[in-house]
């Protein structure tokens, strides 16, 4: 009986990923009759039919989107394989290693450790306000790995070539005029909020949208979003004059802000580190999650509200302690 080759792998992956046998085989560099071929040979040894033949080309069946997943799997593990094995076998020296991130208060000390952890000839950063456009990088490979926090829609997009792990779930605490009375409650109440303007960056940014608007409803109002700010002095300024906002938990209160935690935690925001199994950082994804771990807890200390809540939650972080304790 014949075995399964990277070839064949190959072929199923592009049919998947192109929806048509015919743009398939082009991709490839095969004839369409090779491609069938090919096709009917991995059917033969999976004992079942990959692809449905449909008006809009090729949709995979459910043996064929399990087929493909694992597929995807063996090509990224033997593209680090045959990664791993080149740059071994030049000896040159390391070449930098290129980070990407959303807006974060620890990033300045991940960098920081990646310089230690992974071998390299210099960090480069690339910060950009929105994960999707960050993720764009990380899988054309212009970033070698990214922090960002995961947003409606990430399970739809090309992953491929990329490990994906949460480093934390965050709660979003809420920053308001120091001369609120709210801010002189240790939680408020987002239901407490429901008449006020809040600042926020503009809509194709916040990665979330769908989850506030829900957590809102269930408080029995909708945001008023009177201001659409990507820049964090002008929103520490528009609170200070009487609008409130979503605020990161390490964010600390001064110049006419306090922060604090929403009582009950309703919105939580997962933070993802992205590793690319291929380039300076492929096959050290837990060089670089512990390199995470250990930049994030130098930034709770910044609020003590967010290092109380981390105490009392470590469903939140279990990864992070993790990754501290074997380090």
């Amino acid at each position: 009986m014949p075995e399964l080759e990277i070839r064949h792998l190959r072929a199923v992956c592009a049919i998947a990923e192109e929806g048509s046998l015919t743009k398939a085989a082009t991709r490839l560099g095969l004839t369409q009759p090779a491609m069938s071929a090919q096709l009917r040979t991995v059917e033969r040894i999976i004992g079942g039919r990959l692809f449905d033949r449909t008006p809009n080309g090729s949709a995979p069946t459910d043996l064929g989107r399990q087929v493909v997943g694992t597929a995807r799997l063996v090509l990224d593990e033997v593209e680090q394989l045959v990664t791993l094995a080149r740059g071994r076998s030049r000896g040159g020296a390391p070449g930098p290693l290129l980070v990407g991130g959303v807006p974060t208060l620890f990033f300045g000390y991940f960098v920081e450790e990646l310089r230690k952890a992974i071998p390299c000839s210099e960090v480069r950063t690339e910060i950009l306000p929105g994960a999707s456009d960050l993720l764009e990088l990380l899988v054309s490979g212009q970033v070698h790995l990214g922090v960002l926090d995961r947003f409606e829609g990430l399970e739809r997009r090309e992953l491929r070539g990329l490990e994906i792990r949460r480093l934390v779930s965050e709660p979003q605490f809420v920053a308001l005029p120091e001369t609120d009375p709210l801010g002189a409650q240790e939680e408020v109440d987002l239901a407490q909020l429901a008449d006020r303007d809040w600042v926020s960056p503009p809509d194709e940014i916040v990665g979330n949208r769908l989850q506030i608007l829900t957590a809102c409803a269930e408080a029995g109002f909708t945001p008023r979003f009177t201001h659409h700010v990507n820049e964090a002095s002008t929103a520490r300024s528009l609170v200070a004059n009487g609008a409130v906002s979503f605020a990161m938990p390490q964010s600390r209160g001064g110049d006419g802000i306090v922060i604090r935690p929403l009582r009950g935690a309703p919105l939580m925001v997962d933070l993802l580190l992205a590793t690319r199994r291929e380039g300076p950082a492929a096959g050290r994804a837990d060089d670089v999650f512990a390199a995470a771990a250990r930049a994030y807890r130098e930034v709770l200390p910044r609020n003590p509200g967010y290092a109380t809540w981390w105490r009392e939650h470590p469903e939140a972080h279990r990864e992070i302690d993790a990754a501290l304790l074997l380090g």
